[in-house]
């Protein structure tokens, strides 16, 4: 399955293929015929990026599961304005992470905010204090309060949010989406049981990052 924000990438994209073949075909240019191959592995590659796998989620409802792909690359203590002191993990994409991001459990959503930034790359841990990203606070059917932060990187500049203040959402459903390598990171209390450690490469709406107690 393809994302439905990969549409305003891939479409153009293979018209433009497609209008660069006729003109080869035409005009037999050895120049286009190069440029026809570019085009066609950048198509491949976007097709690649912009896809939405089968994840198969934990029958447990209560486990927390991963809203992001990629890789975690901190785990640390820090004082945020909507919920005070909790525990941030953050989670790494590149390019050839799957880039959808999957609602961790059952709830609604208390608020959303869009924090406009730099443009650092994602790996860098300043990334989470600096660059543009969407905040998006999160209760779960126990009354737990968690929040998601997508973060744009040096390539990623589109953060897509779907989420709306007051809407009720579902475990294993669509948070967003972020075009290109980003950074995603998680904001838990102290009453979160962490499953995962630093450098574990995790799977969005499948790896399970924990529970609240």
């Amino acid at each position: 399955m393809i994302a439905s924000e990969g549409k305003i990438i891939l479409i153009p994209l293979l018209l433009i293929t497609l209008a660069a073949f006729w003109f080869q075909h035409s005009y037999q240019s050895a120049w286009l015929y190069r440029i026809n191959w570019v085009l066609v592995v950048l198509f491949l590659f976007c097709l690649y990026f912009f896809r939405i796998p089968v994840r198969v989620m934990s029958s447990n409802h209560d486990q927390f599961i991963s809203p992001a792909d990629g890789k975690v690359v901190q785990i640390i203590p820090v004082n945020d304005p909507d919920l005070g002191e909790v525990k941030q993990i953050s989670i790494f994409l590149s390019v050839f992470n799957v880039h959808q991001q999957w609602i961790p459990l059952s709830g609604k959503v208390l608020s959303k905010k869009v924090i406009h930034g730099k443009y650092l790359a994602a790996f860098n841990h300043k990334a989470s204090l600096d660059n543009e990203q969407t905040w998006t606070v999160l209760e779960d059917t126990q009354g737990n309060s968690y929040k998601i932060k997508q973060i744009a990187g040096l390539i990623a500049r589109r953060v897509i949010n779907h989420l709306e203040a007051d809407l009720e959402v579902t475990r294993g459903g669509k948070l967003g989406f972020i075009r290109f390598g980003s950074r995603v990171d998680i904001l838990i209390p102290d009453n979160f049981l962490v499953s995962v450690n630093i450098g574990d490469r995790i799977k969005g709406g499948e790896t399970i990052i924990g529970q609240f107690k």
